[in-house]
């Protein structure tokens, strides 16, 4: 029996953008509050993987996600949007089994986009709901939470290439001969910025102006119009993307400029 679900759509691993969505939850606040316990066993078995400085930007996020997130939006360095197409899914649940409670988390995906669907589902809820699932969330976040009960299972599941196993996390301080791993290199760039470069194939370290901007966005426009090709079903969410990346890195490289003159 399906007490409670959470399905996060987010962009397949390695590559290039960072987008994450909502596809679909069931995240009952009430009596025995599976919801909310989905919710928390989901972000606490992320928590420890993602970056500190993602970690630190959790407590703000929550506390605009208690008016409800505005989606588009750009959070921890990923962009949430209501657009799913052509993004993978995972699939937390919590199920009655045979008389006892069994929590199944998904960790094929990368730790951040889990905590963000999270974050999204539990805004999601109706006012009266969305507090009590915000709360159980930041209490993870602070360290109070207790775990699941004693008498619950919790069933990690991934993806058969995986093995069941998530692969061991590199040290973010070491890096192969050849120069720094790119997350080093994208150290000091904000999370809109880092986003929109992303977005328009920019390079973490790269020194940008506006033509090799506006040339990559020409390029790329090109590319998903449907009259040179482009998927007709995503080319309006993939053209107001790159609208979207082009406006922010545009708007840095005005700021760069006048900070120098």
């Amino acid at each position: 029996m399906l007490l409670a679900e959470l399905n996060v759509r987010h962009t397949r691993r390695h590559m290039p953008t960072r987008r994450v969505a909502l596809d679909g939850a069931y995240l009952p606040t009430s009596g025995p509050a599976h919801g909310v316990a989905l919710l928390a066993a989901v972000v606490a078995t992320n928590l420890p993987a993602i970056e500190p400085e993602e970690r630190e930007l959790l407590p703000r996020l929550l506390h605009d996600a208690r008016r409800g997130l505005a989606i588009p939006r750009i959070a921890l360095r990923h962009r949430l949007q209501y657009d799913t197409h052509g993004l993978d899914r995972s699939r937390h649940r919590m199920l009655g089994e045979d008389g006892h409670i069994v929590v199944e988390i998904d960790i094929h995906g990368a730790p951040t986009p889990q905590i963000l669907g999270a974050v999204m589902g539990a805004a999601s809820l109706h006012s009266e709901g969305r507090p009590i699932a915000l709360d159980g969330i930041r209490r993870v976040i602070e360290g109070r939470w207790a775990g699941l009960a004693p008498d619950v299972e919790l069933r990690i599941v991934a993806e058969a290439a995986w093995n069941g196993i998530r692969p061991p996390l590199a040290s973010a301080d070491a890096w192969q001969p050849g120069g720094p791993p790119e997350e080093l290199l994208w150290r000091g760039v904000g999370p809109d910025q880092r986003w929109a470069m992303e977005v328009l194939g920019l390079r973490a370290g790269m020194e940008i102006g506006h033509d090799d901007v506006n040339r990559r966005f020409r390029r790329l426009l090109r590319d998903a119009h449907p009259d040179s090709g482009g998927a007709s079903a995503r080319a309006a969410s993939r053209i107001a993307e790159l609208t979207e990346a082009r406006t922010i890195l545009m708007a840095f490289v005005s700021d760069s400029v006048a900070a120098e003159g």
